[in-house]
């Protein structure tokens, strides 16, 4: 009888640890009565069947220290395994009791460890999307490999390619043993994508006041699949507008159009039609918040359903409960004291009647990055603290009264102005752009402002400049940080080209923060001194011994540091020739010196955004029997161009890289003595080499850029040019110097043999839009416009690599003198383009035009061009 309880009290025991592990005792069983537990002290544990991990934390893992009182049978034995079984490392546990001496057991835990991981493949998809997988699944040789590994990354691998549309994704995963070591498995990741799964349509129900085209497009992310079908969209509009335009109801004549177009034309160029769960929820958000915007505040999504409606493609279904349309009533303001209440409605822009509009109402509140809103009107003047709560105080019909709740608070001064992560440019370098010092009233457009000019040094990235202002409440005033992060500004130009029938090389240096005065500081080499805003150029261009160009410039931003006034001097030295040796007799050559002086001041009036610059310029061109590049004199002589030029100008753009949004506007004129208004001499019978040795004119530049958000991050540029050359003397005429030459990609450098300004405009060859250029005349334009449309996209707003993708429109034209001139005679051209910013290199472009008009003796100068630059505009 005894016999069989033991019997039962150990089966009943291993019933108890299946699930975890096991106990077992050792040979002597007649110590224990399973019927009657007996309490004992641990004399020692041991740990067998381990070969990585520490024998002792295994012990303390589980609980059993020598010296503890146990009982056996009992629940410590239990937990122990429990403890060690939820390590997640074995794949059995075991505790045997190997030994009795009267009140002491001694213990054994026999454990199996699971495998290690060896090393991981997969199998079923490119190199490229193996490395991707790599990095997000995390696998370490030496993981122990468990089930909850091989199920994570399996949910891995299967999100990742869910995100790019392959839905059924099958992932599976093969444990292959080692068979040197024991211990140790590989894992085979078998990976079928299956086909790409797409959005073949969207349909709305419940929709009567917003036709399914304006819903579609507020999806931003869950797009259905781009379709071409004009034959049908034909169809629907012969069959069915004439039925439509019996309602007399001009909306829904419009709202069916539109749906047509939307049915059978849908092309998806930056979106794919792809569906991803979480974006789609998101999506679902903005449809309301659509609703609640056009006054649909009750608006809900009654249901959504996605379902298979092909074997690549699925279905969404979205059911709408529009509710009624609501209108602002009379609205109140409580708590005001500094503006009246009809000052607060202008600022509000909003009026009885007018269509509930939520984010209208919120923008108009608390922020509009387009116009004055009510908090920038307070706290523009310091009133940190101010506050407004919209309450809605009736609901009545269809009308909403509303109540502005104003806490207007203390006005706060500045206390510390703190700028943090400027690790290589120096504090007093950024402290001098700061719109906001201390003891000034708190304005948050100076920190708008600020957070623009310190984007505009290109010191930092302009996508992390985070200014954040810190309120002491109880002194009334206010810390303001400015967090930024620094970026390389110093570009390596290091080129070659082909162009005008040459291969041309290019060395150029840009230091963009350079430091003149740590010049001497053997410490400050790393590579260079920087930190002090100054920017030093070093150039040098050839092609051979025929031609030779380098130059030098500085610039100091703020002359004696205290003034944003600027400060730049360069030098520029180039000679052509034909190779031969000086002594030659046929040695021709044309050299070209050229020496700038530049002052710039910022103004205050008409607002701080506008800028004068002054400079004096200094030029001398020689020529030594080279009359054949020139449509004048006889190819010898010195020609001498001493002018003063002046620029008026306004920036207010958001970055200098990547604009969003903005203008930029400039007046230039360049100017030199009239020489020959104080000389009696007879200029018409003169030759030319005398005529223009002293060159005189007058020259005029307008230009106009700006920039608009359309949806996003599209951005709309609209830019216009224009020059005008003009002369003192009509016996002398215009000087052949200094001239415009139109067309092309706009690349200056060996090519400006005479002073002259080289233009771009994309879908023709380079200077093919000068006049008379098809006749080898060369003289170039005295006069010329172009207008620009283009739309940009980015692809990468990062600092060390920004890129965007373009189209574009322009029209454009040159001419020989005021005479001919005719602004609606332009040549037309439209085409694509990218642009890549790398801080070391500058703005690299390349596009594509297409020129529409013909240039007369130029069969070959308009049609397709690629235009390719490197830091230059091509526009």
């Amino acid at each position: 009888m005894k016999l069989k309880l033991r019997l039962t009290a150990i089966t009943l025991l291993l019933f108890q640890f299946t699930s975890f592990g096991q106990i077992r005792l050792g040979d002597d069983l007649s110590e224990i009565d399973y019927s009657n537990p007996r309490e004992y002290i641990i004399g020692g544990v041991t740990v067998t069947g381990v070969q990585y991990l520490d024998h002792n934390v295994l012990i303390m893992l589980s609980g059993l220290q020598v010296a503890d009182r146990i009982e056996i049978p009992g629940d410590k034995i239990r937990k122990a395994i429990e403890k060690l079984w939820a390590q997640g490392l074995f794949e059995n546990v075991r505790i045997s009791a190997t030994r009795f001496s009267d009140d002491l057991v001694f213990l054994n835990i026999d454990l199996q460890e699971r495998p290690r991981l060896s090393k991981f493949s997969f199998k079923g998809v490119k190199k490229s999307e193996a490395d991707d997988l790599r990095d997000k699944i995390k696998l370490v040789k030496g993981d122990v490999v468990t089930d909850n590994v091989i199920i994570r990354t399996s949910n891995i691998i299967k999100k990742h390619f869910t995100g790019k549309g392959f839905l059924n994704t099958e992932v599976e995963i093969e444990q292959v043993r080692d068979s040197v070591k024991s211990n140790e498995i590989s894992l085979v990741i078998n990976i079928d994508k299956n086909n790409k799964v797409r959005i073949d349509r969207i349909n709305f129900t419940g929709n009567e006041n917003l036709n399914d085209t304006r819903l579609k497009r507020t999806l931003k992310n869950t797009k259905d699949k781009g379709v071409f079908r004009p034959f049908n969209a034909l169809d629907q509009l012969v069959t069915k507008t004439p039925r439509k335009a019996l309602t007399l109801n001009a909306d829904t004549l419009i709202n069916f159009g539109a749906d047509v177009i939307n049915e059978n034309f849908r092309f998806r160029i930056f979106k794919s039609s792809k569906f991803i769960r979480d974006d789609f929820k998101e999506d679902l958000n903005s449809l309301i918040a659509k609703y609640n915007n056009e006054g649909y505040r009750d608006a809900a999504i009654v249901s959504d359903s996605v379902y298979r409606s092909g074997p690549r493609t699925i279905s969404i279904d979205i059911a709408i409960d529009e509710g009624r349309r609501y209108y602002f009533g009379d609205i109140k303001w409580v708590g005001n004291t500094k503006y009246s209440a009809e000052q607060l409605n202008e600022v509000l822009k909003i009026r009885r009647g007018d269509i509930y509009n939520q984010s209208e109402l919120d923008a108009n509140l608390n922020y509009n990055p387009n116009e004055i809103d009510i908090s920038t009107l307070y706290l523009d003047d310091g009133y940190l603290f101010f506050s407004v709560t919209p309450v809605e105080v009736r609901v009545e019909n269809d009308t909403i009264d509303m109540e502005m709740r104003i806490r207007e608070g203390k006005q706060a001064t500045i206390n510390k102005v703190i700028v943090k992560g400027n690790t290589r440019t120096n504090d007093h370098v950024v402290m001098r752009e700061l719109r906001t010092r201390p003891g000034q009233m708190f304005s948050r457009s100076d920190i708008i402002r600020t957070t623009r000019e310190l984007a505009q040094l290109r010191y930092f990235d302009p996508e992390k400049i985070v200014p954040t202002p810190i309120p002491n409440p109880n002194d009334g005033t206010v810390d303001i940080e400015y967090k930024v992060e620094e970026t390389s500004s110093d570009q390596i130009e290091l080129s070659g080209g082909w162009g005008y029938g040459r291969v041309v090389g290019t060395l150029g240096l840009s230091f963009n923060n350079f430091s003149a005065r740590k010049i001497f500081q053997g410490s400050a080499w790393r590579p260079i001194p920087s930190g002090d805003g100054q920017k030093l150029s070093l150039r040098m261009q050839s092609y051979g011994k025929g031609y030779l160009s380098y130059s030098a410039s500085f610039t100091e931003p703020w002359l004696g540091g205290k003034k944003p006034n600027s400060f730049s001097v360069s030098y520029y030295h180039s000679l052509y020739s034909n190779g031969l040796a000086r002594s030659s007799e046929n040695y021709q050559s044309f050299k070209i010196d050229g020496f700038m002086l530049m002052l710039g001041k910022r103004l205050a009036w008409p607002d701080d955004y506008f800028t004068l610059m002054q400079r004096i310029s200094i030029q001398t061109y020689r020529l030594n029997n080279y009359g054949s590049i020139f449509a004048f004199g006889n190819g010898n002589g010195k020609y001498n161009n001493y002018s003063y030029g002046v620029t008026f100008a306004r920036n207010s753009i958001d970055s200098p890289i990547f604009q969003r949004s903005g203008s930029e506007v400039s007046l230039s004129l360049d100017v030199t003595p009239p020489y020959s208004l104080f000389s009696d001499k007879d200029y018409a019978s003169m030759a030319d080499e005398d005529k223009f040795k002293w060159i005189e004119y007058h020259k005029w530049k307008i230009n106009f850029s700006l920039y608009r958000q359309i949806i996003g991050n599209l951005v709309l540029s609209a830019r216009t040019k224009y020059g005008f050359l003009g002369s003192y003397n009509s016996d002398i005429g215009i000087t052949p110097f200094d001239r415009f030459y139109l067309g092309g990609d706009g690349l200056s450098g060996y090519n400006n043999l005479d002073g002259r300004e080289i233009i771009g405009m994309r879908g023709y060859s380079n200077e093919s839009l000068t006049p008379d250029y098809y006749k080898n005349k060369n003289v170039g334009g005295t006069i010329y416009n172009k207008t620009t449309l283009e739309l940009r996209y980015p692809l990468s707003l990062n600092p060390s690599a920004t890129i965007y993708v373009m189209t574009f429109l322009e029209a454009g034209n040159a001419w020989k003198d005021f005479r001919s001139f005719n602004p609606f005679a332009l040549k037309r051209s439209a085409g694509v383009g990218v642009r890549v910013f790398l801080p070391m290199f500058g703005l690299l472009g390349l596009d594509w035009g297409y020129g529409f008009d013909d240039i007369p003796g130029l069969p070959s100068a308009n049609k397709g061009q690629f235009h390719f630059s490197i830091n230059q505009s091509i526009d």
